[in-house]
Protein backbone atom coordinates (compact mmCIF):
# COMPACT_ATOMS: atom_id res chain seq x y z
CA UNK A 1 0.00 0.00 0.00
CA UNK A 2 1.18 3.50 -0.76
CA UNK A 3 0.75 6.40 1.65
CA UNK A 4 0.92 10.11 0.91
CA UNK A 5 2.60 12.19 3.58
CA UNK A 6 1.81 15.90 3.59
CA UNK A 7 4.18 18.05 5.63
CA UNK A 8 2.47 21.20 6.93
CA UNK A 9 3.71 24.45 8.38
CA UNK A 10 2.13 27.67 9.64
CA UNK A 11 3.55 30.55 7.52
CA UNK A 12 2.82 33.24 10.15
CA UNK A 13 4.59 31.28 12.90
CA UNK A 14 7.52 30.52 10.62
CA UNK A 15 7.83 34.19 9.60
CA UNK A 16 7.79 35.27 13.26
CA UNK A 17 10.87 33.18 14.06
CA UNK A 18 14.31 34.76 14.25
CA UNK A 19 16.50 34.02 11.19
CA UNK A 20 19.04 32.22 13.40
CA UNK A 21 16.32 29.95 14.82
CA UNK A 22 15.03 29.15 11.32
CA UNK A 23 18.55 28.32 10.13
CA UNK A 24 19.14 26.07 13.17
CA UNK A 25 15.81 24.28 12.66
CA UNK A 26 16.21 23.79 8.91
CA UNK A 27 19.80 22.57 9.31
CA UNK A 28 18.47 19.52 11.16
CA UNK A 29 16.21 18.46 8.27
CA UNK A 30 18.64 16.85 5.78
CA UNK A 31 19.81 14.17 8.26
CA UNK A 32 16.22 13.30 9.18
CA UNK A 33 15.18 13.21 5.52
CA UNK A 34 18.11 10.89 4.76
CA UNK A 35 17.18 8.56 7.63
CA UNK A 36 13.66 8.33 6.25
CA UNK A 37 14.86 7.69 2.68
CA UNK A 38 17.37 5.08 3.90
CA UNK A 39 14.46 2.79 4.79
CA UNK A 40 14.14 2.08 1.06
CA UNK A 41 10.39 2.60 1.36
CA UNK A 42 10.20 6.26 0.26
CA UNK A 43 9.08 6.49 -3.37
CA UNK A 44 9.06 10.31 -3.61
CA UNK A 45 10.17 13.08 -1.26
CA UNK A 46 9.94 16.78 -2.12
CA UNK A 47 9.80 20.24 -0.62
CA UNK A 48 7.32 22.53 -2.30
CA UNK A 49 8.17 25.94 -3.72
CA UNK A 50 7.60 29.31 -2.09
CA UNK A 51 3.89 30.11 -1.65
CA UNK A 52 4.29 33.29 -3.68
CA UNK A 53 5.03 31.16 -6.77
CA UNK A 54 2.00 28.84 -6.48
CA UNK A 55 -0.76 28.92 -9.09
CA UNK A 56 -4.33 27.64 -8.77
CA UNK A 57 -6.55 26.52 -11.63
CA UNK A 58 -10.35 26.49 -11.08
CA UNK A 59 -13.30 25.85 -13.36
CA UNK A 60 -15.31 29.06 -13.84
CA UNK A 61 -18.20 29.40 -16.29
CA UNK A 62 -16.96 26.55 -18.45
CA UNK A 63 -13.39 27.85 -18.64
CA UNK A 64 -10.27 27.37 -16.60
CA UNK A 65 -9.52 30.34 -14.35
CA UNK A 66 -5.89 30.78 -13.28
CA UNK A 67 -5.00 32.69 -10.12
CA UNK A 68 -1.98 33.19 -7.92
CA UNK A 69 -1.46 31.49 -4.61
CA UNK A 70 -2.59 28.38 -2.79
CA UNK A 71 -6.12 27.10 -3.34
CA UNK A 72 -7.16 27.25 0.29
CA UNK A 73 -6.97 30.03 2.83
CA UNK A 74 -5.77 28.39 6.01
CA UNK A 75 -3.41 28.78 8.93
CA UNK A 76 -1.40 25.74 7.81
CA UNK A 77 0.00 25.13 4.33
CA UNK A 78 1.52 22.04 2.71
CA UNK A 79 5.26 22.67 2.46
CA UNK A 80 6.38 19.21 1.34
CA UNK A 81 5.19 15.78 0.41
CA UNK A 82 6.41 12.23 0.32
CA UNK A 83 5.08 8.85 -0.77
CA UNK A 84 5.87 5.72 1.20
CA UNK A 85 5.35 2.17 -0.01
CA UNK A 86 4.70 0.17 3.15
CA UNK A 87 3.51 -3.32 4.00
CA UNK A 88 1.25 -2.00 6.76
CA UNK A 89 -0.14 1.18 8.29
CA UNK A 90 2.15 0.70 11.28
CA UNK A 91 5.20 0.55 9.01
CA UNK A 92 4.04 3.70 7.19
CA UNK A 93 3.57 5.48 10.53
CA UNK A 94 7.03 4.42 11.70
CA UNK A 95 8.64 5.78 8.52
CA UNK A 96 6.54 8.98 8.45
CA UNK A 97 7.54 9.68 12.05
CA UNK A 98 11.12 10.13 10.81
CA UNK A 99 10.14 13.17 8.70
CA UNK A 100 11.36 16.51 10.10
CA UNK A 101 7.81 17.90 10.28
CA UNK A 102 6.83 14.99 12.55
CA UNK A 103 9.75 15.43 14.95
CA UNK A 104 10.77 19.11 14.85
CA UNK A 105 9.25 22.54 14.35
CA UNK A 106 6.50 22.65 16.93
CA UNK A 107 7.19 26.40 17.23
CA UNK A 108 6.38 26.97 13.54
CA UNK A 109 3.39 24.66 13.29
CA UNK A 110 5.00 21.69 11.55
CA UNK A 111 2.88 18.55 11.22
CA UNK A 112 2.55 15.52 8.96
CA UNK A 113 -0.70 14.08 7.64
CA UNK A 114 -0.47 10.47 6.42
CA UNK A 115 -3.08 9.39 3.87
CA UNK A 116 -3.54 5.92 2.31
CA UNK A 117 -3.80 6.22 -1.45
CA UNK A 118 -4.60 4.33 -4.60
CA UNK A 119 -1.70 4.84 -6.96
CA UNK A 120 -1.94 4.66 -10.73
CA UNK A 121 0.94 5.22 -13.11
CA UNK A 122 0.09 6.78 -16.45
CA UNK A 123 0.78 4.48 -19.40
Amino acid sequence: MKYLGLAYFAPEKFAAMAPHDIKELVSQCPALDETMRATGKVVVSASLGDLSTWTTLRPRSGKTHVSDGPYTESKEVVGGLFIIEADSRDEALRIASMHPAATLGEECGWAVELIPMDFYLAP
